[in-house]
């Protein structure tokens, strides 16, 4: 190969390079706005859904969301944002819980709903209880807080989907 073939050849490359550059830079900025559609999507979708049953799957999903994007906030040093990510997640939970008691549905006999979000919560509060321990010691009582709020929605779920039954054996005498 001579000069004049190497001027040649890196002309060539230059082309396929840049548009592999602009690619990678179109994808980097796409990819978190991708998310971020996505999330308001699927928060819209809860928004407007009526039935409790149907809310509920869809809140399990949006809570993997918000908690992705409490992380992210938190990345970005903004644990005011992401404290408030959460707390809406919270609030939505909680309204989700009371919506499905509301319904009168036996969760034992039909577990729909109560199951999905029971289980989503149990997650969702294990990734809060990894991301409250990234934090410095000074802002953990304030996640700690949502995440207790949420433990007890979750525990309301799991005495509606496994009640206690009183034991209707009699009670043994002594000889």
């Amino acid at each position: 190969m001579n000069a004049d073939d190497d001027i040649l050849l890196s002309s060539k490359m230059r082309g396929p390079v840049k548009i592999r550059i602009a690619v990678i830079a179109a994808l980097a900025v796409c990819a978190p706005l991708g998310a971020q559609d996505r999330l308001a999507e699927d928060l819209a979708k809860y928004q407007h859904e009526s039935d409790p049953v149907r809310k509920s799957r869809a809140l399990a999903k949006l809570g993997d969301e918000q908690v992705d994007l409490a992380k992210k906030q938190l990345k970005a040093e903004d644990e005011v944002a992401s404290l408030h990510t959460l707390e809406q997640y919270r609030d939505e939970v909680h309204d989700m819980v009371a919506a499905l008691h509301g319904t009168g549905v036996d969760a034992e006999k039909k577990p729909a709903g109560f199951k999905e979000l029971q289980i989503s919560l149990r997650e969702t509060i294990r990734r809060i209880d990894d991301l409250i321990f990234t934090l410095n010691v000074d802002k953990r009582p304030f996640f700690r807080v949502v995440r207790n709020d949420l433990f007890t929605d979750q525990n309301e779920l799991i005495d509606e989907l496994f009640p206690r039954k009183p034991d209707k054996s009699p009670p043994k005498s002594d000889p």
